[in-house]
């Protein structure tokens, strides 16, 4: 039998309120149990929650959700108390002394959500990245997910799959009579619409995946030693996050600074001076600059030497110095450390480079494992084979990719790993 479990779904203690949500088969009983007679559905009414003993534990409001139409599938019963943390202790205490009543897991609440049908694994994915959202962006992209258009899109697709294995599979009942099926040209227009969906499931899968939107763009600032990396990475930081001297070598190894600037998160890299050196430790740095060069999502290239690498923004540094007042013709920009619009116009160059490896507003947020079995599913799909049973065959194929999307056939390590990022209360 399925546990009654309960939890606080709200801030963690103290806090002016506390929700106490209790989910299973014996929620409304221990609901009773602590509360007296509940209030109807989905009305609240204060109740005064006392223990076993029958002492006064707080005064609450109470509201009932009977399943299966609740959050959980479900009944579901919520106590809105006092978030003081010894109340919640007192009413958690009293619960947990309840038979078949234990204290949830983490993402538990939306774990049994996803099997009672009320989400699937798409929808869970996006709340989880929507709990963990720290920008604008993130959050726009995780409550479209949670939502559930990845889920209105994958089930247009899988219709659409559908359709074609129908037609299929007309052709193979019915191979003696091209009369009722169409031959040829029935055959031709399968194919044709196989390779048009594959197509378009590529298309999706190709821009690039959400993750970016956490993750954020890694923006390596590189180039010879006392070139101005240092000086730059604080002020597009707006902070001493770099130590910064006239001495050659000051940095000597890689320095980070998180920034977010118009809703996206940059991690500013300086990385130590380019040069030959016989120091063991400075050598290391420079070989740890050379793999955050290769590495880099974009190159800010601060040297007066060709950058290594065609796509860098090359920087024309120090500009304010005596003698480097010229810009040289090949530099993209020129940044002075006094003058702050040249900052502002490097910020502007950067995002416009980072807009290509983020995905769009109007783009279906989809994350990395989406896009793999997206691609699974167009390369089943495109250039389709002739043969009716084999064409059938790579229906199937891309039925199970794209159901896999939305948890058709998720596995418990793959479940556990997603509802373990979710708090206690989830």
């Amino acid at each position: 039998m399925t546990d009654t479990i309960f939890a606080v779904s709200s801030g963690r203690p103290p806090a002016a309120i506390a929700v106490i949500r209790i989910s299973g088969p014996d929620a409304l009983l221990a609901g009773r149990t602590l509360a007296g007679p509940l209030p109807p559905a989905r009305a609240a009414r204060v109740r005064v929650l006392r223990d076993a003993a029958g002492a006064v534990l707080d005064r609450a409001l109470a509201i009932v959700f009977p399943g299966p139409a609740t959050a959980t599938g479900e009944d579901l019963v919520e106590l809105h108390c006092h978030g003081g943390r010894a109340v919640v202790a007192a009413v958690e205490a009293a619960l947990s002394r309840l038979p078949s009543c234990r204290r949830a897991e983490p993402g538990e609440f939306t774990r049994r959500a996803l099997a009672h049908g009320r989400i699937d694994l798409a929808e869970a994915e996006g709340l989880a990245d929507l709990l963990e959202a720290e920008t604008e962006a993130q959050r726009v992209a995780a409550l479209a997910a949670a939502e559930g258009w990845i889920s209105r899109q994958v089930g247009d697709w899988l219709a659409e799959v559908a359709i074609l294995s129908a037609r299929v599979e007309a052709m193979l009942d019915h191979d003696d009579e091209d009369d009722v099926v169409g031959g040829d040209d029935e055959m031709a227009a399968i194919r044709g619409g196989m390779d048009d969906l594959g197509r378009r499931i590529d298309a999706a899968a190709s821009a690039p995946p959400v993750e970016r939107l956490r993750d954020g763009i890694r923006v390596v600032i590189a180039g010879p030693p006392n070139a101005g990396k240092s000086t730059l990475l604080n002020l597009m930081a707006e902070r001493e996050a770099a130590i910064v001297s006239p001495i050659a070598g000051t940095t000597r190894d890689r320095i980070e600074a998180a920034v977010v600037r118009g809703g996206v998160p940059y991690l500013l890299l300086d990385t130590a001076g380019l040069t030959k050196t016989d120091d063991m430790v400075e050598a290391i740095g420079v070989e740890r600059a050379g793999a955050a060069i290769a590495t880099a999502d974009l190159l800010l290239w601060m040297g007066d030497e060709a950058p290594p690498r065609r796509d860098a923004l090359w920087l024309h540094g120090r500009s304010d110095l005596s003698g480097r007042g010229t810009v040289p013709a090949d530099r993209t920009l020129a940044v002075r450390q006094d003058d702050p619009a040249s900052i502002a116009a490097l910020w502007t160059l950067v995002a416009e480079r980072s807009a290509a490896l983020l995905p769009r507003v109007d783009a279906l947020p989809l994350r990395e494992r989406h896009r793999r079995l997206c691609g699974e599913a167009a390369a089943a799909l495109r250039v389709p084979p002739r043969d009716p049973l084999l064409m059938g065959e790579a229906l199937r194929r891309a039925r199970v990719a794209l159901a896999g999307i939305t948890g058709a056939d998720a596995t418990e390590t793959m479940l556990d790993a997603l509802f373990g990022r979710f708090c206690i209360g989830k």
